[in-house]
């Protein structure tokens, strides 16, 4: 009954938990952050991630949350209050909007794009051809392409679909990361 009389209070203040978040999602540039410190209403702040990684919040400015889950942040936030602010303070963070995760599905595909990915799991290769409607009868799948930016060089990645469907070596099924480009190749024969 406790937890339903917190998420009226909740939703009264504009706060929208999200009830399904993960533990283990990992904060990312552009999450937008609702964070309450209890009986500390000056301190309430809604913010976005900025695209270095950092949140700006009273009393304490500058504060890195790229790669932090939402409890690692409220112990950090927490413990820089108390240093030189509180006594005890009680932070609570809410995700009020992700980070818009994409990849893009181009070549033969039923229908290439560019598409969102779940916010708090990870999408597989297959995955990612489903949601563009699977192959085009002209695709040559032992030749698809996973094309990656890491450190400011592309990598590409061939992958031989044949292997996972027909053979089931799902660990060739490779997890997609957020702003990948996969390209299906047409088959010449």
């Amino acid at each position: 009954m406790r937890h339903i009389a917190v998420i009226i209070l909740l939703l009264s203040l504009g706060v929208v938990p999200c009830l399904a978040q993960s533990p283990e999602y990992r904060l990312q540039p552009t999450d937008v952050l609702k964070i309450t410190v209890h009986d500390q209403s000056d301190l309430d702040t809604t913010t976005r991630i900025t695209a270095e990684g950092f949140i700006t919040f009273p009393l304490i400015g500058k504060v890195k949350a790229e790669g932090l889950t939402v409890r690692e942040l409220e112990a950090e936030i927490k413990k820089l209050l108390e240093l030189d602010y509180l006594v005890t303070a009680q932070v609570l963070i809410f995700i009020q909007g992700y980070h818009t995760r994409q990849v893009s599905v181009l070549g033969e595909v039923n229908l290439p794009g560019k598409y969102d990915m779940p916010e708090e799991k990870s999408i597989t290769l297959l995955q990612a051809i489903a949601m563009a409607g699977g192959f085009t009868k002209d695709a040559d799948i032992n030749q698809t392409q996973i094309m990656r930016v890491k450190d400011g060089q592309t990598k590409t990645i061939i992958v031989r679909v044949s292997d996972i469907t027909k053979k089931g070596q799902k660990d060739q099924d490779i997890a997609i990361e957020p702003e990948d480009v996969i390209f299906v190749p047409e088959s010449f024969f």
